[in-house]
């Protein structure tokens, strides 16, 4: 990882938890909505999305 990416992804984590240690009365009232929103937003980012698995068999499956 190149430094300037590096320091970009650590101001944004730093920035993030001065945020949220500020504002903590107002995220921790909407702690149930955001662990049910993160369902469907793993779901969306795993990559497995409705894909058909049925179609990608090796030959090895075929007799």
């Amino acid at each position: 990882m190149k430094n300037s990416t590096l320091a970009l992804v650590t101001l944004i984590a730093i920035g993030a938890f001065a945020l949220i240690r500020e504002h903590w009365e107002h995220v921790a009232g909407y702690w149930p909505y955001l662990i049910l929103l993160l369902c469907p937003i793993m779901h969306f980012f795993h990559g497995h999305g409705h894909v058909d698995h049925s179609q990608g068999k090796d030959s090895s499956d075929k007799k």
